[in-house]
């Protein structure tokens, strides 16, 4: 099996993409941990392939590096935008995309500077603690609450951007050992469904500088619905104004909250790599 596709990165965070309208996503998303291999494989964060939809103009599908399915994923949705356009399969500057976080609307722009960047309307966060999940809490918001682990305490502010996110706030963000403490968070029993993890240090109201580790991805440069979740979180603790510039280890994203929807809104770019096409070595 042979299959073409195009690597994509938005912020570092990169992705092989493949049109799902002449390959098979079901054999090539088997083949997804390999296929993302650094060493034995293209490289990459995930696999996401555009598809067609019943509901909406283009469906989206990702699966991580370890294989295991996503819900959305907000750099791979402008990656996603631009890929299309580029192959053809959407010529408008904005439209709707089925993802298994629900529809979400990305648009094409252009700054001041003249760069290419993607808005993506990412929706409203969800805050009900059974709904993001996380266990124990009920129907209540999870904000600036006490998780021991051993003799560390965390205080977590949980957040569903469509996937969920757990989002820690620290006065020494350079020197906290993520490798160390991302899979133990990930994978604590107070999340189900496993968890994404923000480690964020405010820098002022509308700067805040974020790592994440990523639920099946471990490190990533950047997580766009990790940013999303990151603001919320710090208006939620009142530690940041509604629009503010996000540091990530692989570039700046500008998240912005609208009272008056009450969605999220984010705004970063995405840039082709390369193209190829992947033979069946693996096998």
């Amino acid at each position: 099996m042979q299959f073409d596709f195009a690597k994509w990165h938005g912020c570092g965070n990169d992705f092989v993409m493949v049109n799902g309208f002449n390959a098979d996503m079901s054999q090539i998303a088997a083949h997804a941990a390999e296929i993302c291999d650094r060493n034995f494989g293209v490289g990459a964060d995930g696999v996401i392939f555009a598809l067609p939809s019943d509901k909406c103009d283009l469906q989206m599908r990702i699966f991580n590096s370890d294989g295991s399915e996503a819900e959305m994923c907000g750099n791979g949705i402008r990656c996603f935008a631009r890929f299309v356009r580029e192959i053809g399969l959407s010529t408008k500057d904005s439209f709707t995309v089925e993802t298994k976080a629900g529809t979400i609307i990305p648009r094409i722009v252009t700054s001041k500077e003249g760069k290419t960047l993607v808005e993506v309307d990412m929706g409203k966060p969800v805050l009900k603690a059974q709904e993001i999940p996380v266990a124990e809490y009920g129907s209540r918001r999870v904000i600036s609450e006490p998780l021991q682990i051993g003799e560390k305490t965390f205080k977590i502010t949980c957040v569903s951007m469509g996937n969920p996110h757990c989002v820690i706030f620290l006065d020494d963000l350079d020197n906290f050992d993520i490798k160390k403490w991302g899979p133990i968070l990930e994978k604590h029993s107070l999340f189900p469904r496993k968890t994404n993890v923000e480690f964020v240090k405010v820098i002022d109201r509308k700067n805040l500088r974020m790592r994440v580790w990523e639920r099946g991805a471990a490190v990533t440069l950047a997580c766009g619905t990790g940013a999303c979740a990151t603001l919320t979180a710090a208006v939620l603790n009142d530690f940041a104004d509604d629009c503010a510039e996000l540091q990530l280890d692989g570039g700046k994203l500008i998240v912005r909250l609208d009272r008056e929807s009450g969605k999220v809104y984010m705004t970063g770019p995405a840039q082709k790599v390369f193209e190829g096409k992947c033979d069946d070595s693996w096998q």
